[in-house]
């Protein structure tokens, strides 16, 4: 019988198809979600093969971004088993795609498996939950795999990514320190004037420490306080004599 013919059950094949795709390691998200918008096309056609479709519009119901992504998926379901994709290499006519039956709960799936040795048994399926789960970890496996070191990298340099204080909480630092506020001031002045270089040169990757460095600075060339016009002289000294 040809697959046309299959009287298809839309909630049988889906359960088929997903419990196939909770145990098939090798897709991914963009798998599944484009075999969903193919069958909904299929669904749309009544089950009758072959349908015919246009990248724009599987594309824009998959969700799928990448025109590259997207014929490396349908590629790659119809070397799986899940369809037959006949490409079109005219821009007026659309591709061709066949669609297996994924029921297996009557007899007719049993001529749909010899189709070319395509489409493989499928285990019952028990429990529709169960089978949301597997295909939820499936994504999550997925896509946890596909982050890349770059972008880990990326997001770990930005989250040490200096970020200048204002003069408020330099002030609120600095008398945490018991330091006078005076201090804050220059402190801030000096590294706000210079675009927060350390030595003029190097970008200030933590203020806090620039801040304790120029407390301990402060202290060690802090002058030692003199009393303004006292003049050092001899108090045994007798002016009586002469020059």
């Amino acid at each position: 019988m040809h697959q046309n013919e299959f009287q298809v059950n839309y909630i049988r094949h889906l359960s088929g198809v997903l419990d196939k795709f909770a145990q098939d390691k090798r897709l991914t998200p963009c798998h599944v979600s484009l075999y969903i918008a193919l069958f909904q096309f299929w669904n749309m056609n009544r089950f009758a093969n072959p349908i015919s479709i246009t990248r724009a519009e599987i594309m824009a119901v998959s969700k799928i971004g990448s025109a590259n992504t997207y014929t490396k998926c349908l590629k790659e379901l119809d070397k799986f088993g899940y369809i037959q994709y006949l490409p079109s290499y005219s821009p007026l006519r659309g591709s061709l795609v066949n669609l297996y039956n994924f029921d297996n709960s009557t007899d007719k799936g049993s001529d749909n498996s010899s189709d070319k040795g395509r489409v493989r048994a499928v285990r019952p399926s028990i429990n529709n939950k169960k089978q949301m789960k597997q295909v939820n970890n499936l994504e999550e496996e997925k896509n946890s795999s596909s982050q890349k070191p770059g972008n880990m990298k990326a997001e770990k340099s930005k989250s040490n990514q200096f970020v200048k204080p204002d003069l408020r909480t330099v002030r609120e630092h600095f008398k945490e320190k018991n330091f006078p506020e005076l201090e804050a001031q220059k402190f801030f002045n000096h590294f706000e004037s210079n675009g927060w270089l350390v030595s003029g040169k190097t970008p200030m990757k933590n203020w806090q420490a620039a801040a304790r460095n120029w407390m301990l600075n402060h202290e060690k060339f802090k002058s030692p306080f003199v009393p303004k016009n006292k003049l050092s002289t001899d108090p045994d000294k007798n002016y009586s004599e002469p020059l």
